[in-house]
């Protein structure tokens, strides 16, 4: 089936418009994933907001933005898909990660993520983070930790001298 000179030029301006959408952006190798397992990826991605998409490497090449051509080129051979993120590019990566652990066929390429380089080895460790929740309720525990010491140390000698007055009073 060919595709005409200007449902090329529709389908590029499309995914260039999605580059700039999305600040998290992962391409993956899917060489021996089959249309099944295609579309149960891209139905558990659609359940969690974010977007699976197969693409031409030419058209994807002249969709980039300049800044990322340079760091991507590379990566834009043999079959490629897109999933990108919007909000969530932790969840994003844990749910590729765990996709591509499950059918063993999934490899992740590079990315972007939050608009910076992501090479293949750092995936794995996005994709082991705590989900922002998680991140943000550590770091609010974590601000709050010593607050809760200091309130602890100063209550300390009210409570000891609470427990001496009892003491006290039961005696006589």
């Amino acid at each position: 089936m060919n595709i005409t000179r200007e449902k090329k030029i529709e389908r590029a301006e499309t995914l260039k418009k999605k580059f700039e959408e999305f600040p998290t952006f992962y391409l993956l190798d899917f060489n021996k994933l089959k249309v099944s397992q295609a579309n149960e990826l891209r139905r558990r991605l659609r359940e969690k907001n974010f977007s699976f998409q197969v693409i031409k490497n030419r058209l994807a090449l002249k969709a980039l933005k300049d800044d990322y051509f340079s760091s991507l080129k590379d990566y834009f051979r043999g079959p490629t898909a897109v999933a990108f993120a919007a909000d969530d590019p932790v969840g994003l990566a844990k749910a590729l990660h765990e996709y591509a652990q499950e059918t063993k066929l999934l490899r992740f390429k590079a990315g972007i993520l939050e608009g910076l380089y992501l090479d293949a080895d750092r995936f794995e460790e996005i994709a082991n983070l705590g989900s922002r929740t998680e991140l943000v309720a550590k770091i609010g525990y974590l601000m709050a930790y010593p607050l809760i010491k200091l309130y602890q140390t100063w209550q300390a000698p009210v409570v000891t001298f609470g427990q001496l007055l009892s003491q006290l009073k039961s005696k006589k």
